[in-house]
């Protein structure tokens, strides 16, 4: 299917692709990799009269690890390079991990994560990646620049809390404790498809193995990646394995309105999803384990 007809314009910086976005208002539309735009574009889904196009712009081009900000990726760097990147898999493995799921590697070499989290498909990685970790989103228009919280930035399927006129600048992936264990896992109908469900799980215990800290995300269920707050309760506190890992999946739609589509009711989703919780709960348990030595 051929692609609308549109304007383009190869931004050479931030503050020049701002400042064509105010010109053009809700006309224009950034392209960074284009490997969402570009179909939903093509199935005439978008239908914007310019393209912005902001791979060129010097200042968006890297990622850092900064403090407390954690790894901090612009907004024109590609999934592939952070997930292939020695620093990111020594530092950050559970980004690494969650990016290397992403559709395909051709996808990943010209997609871009911040790309991911600005078209917030509700069965993406990268937003419930950032849910999990609470990250936040840096967005910038001419007008100002603002950091906004990953829990306030999804609002719907593809809605996001951005204004007219402003893009996704790049994004904040907090780090781990250094004895926290990790997990991601999904169920999908193909490799390299959108999961029908999803989880990424993150938890911490103390030296006794009592739970202190448990964050888990499921995608692909509802209309915006969700906490699991439920599970996260169960296991605070808990002294950890697998029978408590196991109840506190249970909870893990507690307080979710699963959505069922042709590629799975919601009733499928839920039953699936309690199992998947529960397998990426242990694994993210034994991480922490042996992280800690025992």
């Amino acid at each position: 299917m051929k692609l609308p007809a549109f304007a383009y314009h190869r931004a050479e910086s931030l503050g020049e692709a701002v400042e064509v976005l105010a010109t053009h208002g809700g006309d224009a539309r950034v392209l960074a990799g284009g490997q969402s735009l570009l179909p939903i574009m093509a199935l005439r889904m978008s239908n914007p009269g310019l393209l912005v196009d902001i791979t060129a712009a010097k200042d968006l081009q890297g990622h850092v690890f900064r403090g407390r900000d954690g790894l901090v990726a612009s907004a024109a760097v590609t999934t592939r390079r952070l997930e292939t990147d020695p620093e990111t898999r020594r530092r950050h493995p559970l980004v690494s991990a969650c990016l290397s799921r992403v559709g395909h590697a051709e996808i990943r070499n010209r997609g871009t994560v911040c790309g991911a989290v600005a078209h917030a498909d509700p069965a993406a990685e990268a937003p419930a990646l950032l849910l999990a970790l609470d990250g936040a989103v840096r967005v910038a228009s001419a007008a100002r620049r603002r950091k906004i919280a990953a829990e306030d930035f999804f609002l719907g399927p593809y809605l996001t809390a951005l204004d007219e006129g402003e893009l996704v600048a790049g994004v904040e992936i907090p780090l781990l404790s250094g004895t926290a264990g990790w997990s991601i896992r999904e169920i999908a109908r193909r490799s390299g498809d959108f999961a029908l469900v999803g989880v990424i799980s993150i938890v911490d215990a103390d030296t006794a193995n009592r739970c202190t800290d448990a964050r888990i995300a499921v995608f692909g269920v509802a209309g915006t990646p969700k906490r699991a707050v439920a599970v996260e309760k169960a296991l605070l506190g808990q002294v950890l394995d697998d029978e408590v890992c196991t109840e506190a999946a249970q909870h893990a739609f507690d307080d979710i309105d699963i959505v069922g589509d042709l590629h799975g009711s919601a009733t499928y989703r839920r039953r699936v999803g309690i199992r998947v919780v529960a397998r990426s709960l242990a694994e993210a348990h034994a991480r922490t384990a042996v992280r800690s030595g025992e």
